[in-house]
């Protein structure tokens, strides 16, 4: 399904200025909404789901939702790339709730299209600086001791269209390039013990078996620390957009290293310098020069509700602010909540697992009294890493970056609910 919202419509280009209101009682001991009427017909007189039998067992293919879910969907933004077989699709965060990402609603992102592989035809090989080179079958590498993880999985371009100010109206589309999974496969460093690495190693090739040839250089440290070489998510093969069957996991790191369709690595003792981590994946600061090797995604979070595309609907009263938190450097300690833009913060409530290195759901519940709201999310890390402001993050690296911006969003909401993306300065 394809979405294409126009960069000049429907969302606030500039820079909000002062006199922000908040307008809002924390919340209380208000009740969280008003009963129906007696008498509403939908619970007094019988409906057709109450009368007739449904489908049977095998009347539905596997995984269909609701047809009242349908639009629950990754969506694409066309004129953001060139061409449908090296773009982008976004997680649908606002109607997504816990930190699990289901397997068909994750991002995707190629650089030449799905590959699809056999996998009783799939090897992985081994080669380089080490004792003794080795091809591994699918059936060989499920022989290792087997680990089940969760963690995220952010593209370093996520959010890459607001370093230059609010472009993109909906979460979707901000920051929907983020999963969140538990991923079933063996530890690369177990792979790499098989093989032996010799003394000179210190690098690792990771390539791809997709027609891009897919490559990235990670340190030897890493890839021993808890990189895995996963062949199953959320308890099932990879989906072939993610890489089926074989992927790697690089925890906390940007998703571009996350090699999919993994064919070969190839032990160095020095970085490979391909393409994705020159050209591509570096951050361009504002006198020219380019960070490289930015490979841990910061602390950074998002309200996903209310959000443009999940706008306030049942009018005043008892609201719950949901939304999303996550760092490359461990597990949030925190989560703070603003409604006026940053003047004041409430500790927002982190509930479900607080898991290291994934998503982290966090709820704020307030009674809103119809008056316009600014809202933003701020996220603070095990480490003590505060988000910063999109302002400050600017100012310490320019505007010409497209890679890990974890600027503070956020979201205006007008007296009649509706949601849009905004800047304040």
């Amino acid at each position: 399904m394809t979405d294409t919202p126009s960069k000049g419509t429907a969302t606030r280009r500039g820079f909000l200025k002062a006199g922000l209101t908040g307008g809002v009682a924390l919340a209380g001991a208000a009740a969280a909404g008003r009963a129906v009427a007696a008498g509403d017909p939908l619970i007094t007189e019988v409906q057709d789901w109450n009368r007739y039998p449904g489908d049977g067992v095998d009347a539905r293919p596997y995984g269909t939702p609701s047809q009242f879910e349908a639009g629950v969907v990754r969506k694409n933004v066309a004129w953001l790339t060139a061409d449908p077989i090296s773009s982008v699709n976004f997680t649908p965060l606002h109607e997504l709730d816990g930190i699990i990402t289901p397997s068909g609603l994750c991002f995707e992102r190629h650089h030449a299209g799905i590959a699809e592989i056999d996998p009783a035809s799939h090897r992985l090989m081994i080669n380089g600086l080490v004792d003794k080179p080795l091809v591994f079958t699918m059936a060989d590498l499920k022989r290792f001791p087997r680990h089940n993880k969760v963690y995220f999985l952010e593209c370093a371009a996520n959010s890459g269209m607001e370093w230059r100010g609010a472009q993109l109206n909906g979460c979707q589309f901000t920051h929907g390039m983020i999963h969140c999974v538990m991923y079933t496969g063996v530890l690369l460093k177990d792979i790499l013990a098989e093989a032996g690495v010799t003394t000179a190693g210190k690098w690792v090739l990771a390539e791809g078996a997709d027609a891009s040839a897919m490559t990235r250089s990670i340190p030897l440290e890493k890839a021993l620390d808890d990189c895995m070489v996963a062949f199953a998510m959320n308890g099932e093969a990879l989906r072939p957009e993610q890489g089926y069957p074989l992927r790697l996991v690089v925890p906390g790191w940007e998703g571009n290293m996350w090699v999919k369709w993994l064919r070969r690595l190839e032990v160095g003792d020095q970085p490979w310098q391909q393409r994705e981590e020159t050209s591509k994946y570096t951050d361009l600061l504002a006198n020219g020069k380019a960070r490289r090797f930015t490979w841990a995604m910061d602390v950074k979070s998002v309200i996903t509700s209310p959000s443009p595309q999940a706008p306030i609907t049942h009018g005043r009263g008892r609201t719950v602010l949901s939304g999303l938190a996550w760092s490359g450097n461990g597990t949030i300690k925190r989560v703070d909540v603003s409604v006026d833009g940053g003047r004041n913060w409430h500790t927002a409530r982190i509930d479900g697992p607080s898991l290291s290195l994934a998503l982290h759901r966090f709820y704020y519940e307030f009674d809103w009294d119809g008056s316009e709201l600014f809202l933003q999310s701020r996220a603070i890390d095990e480490q003590g890493f505060v988000q910063p402001t999109k302002n400050a993050l600017r100012a310490a690296r320019g505007e010409n970056s497209i890679y890990h911006n974890n600027g503070i969003q956020t979201w205006h909401v007008s007296k009649d609910g509706v949601v849009e993306n905004v800047e304040i300065s």
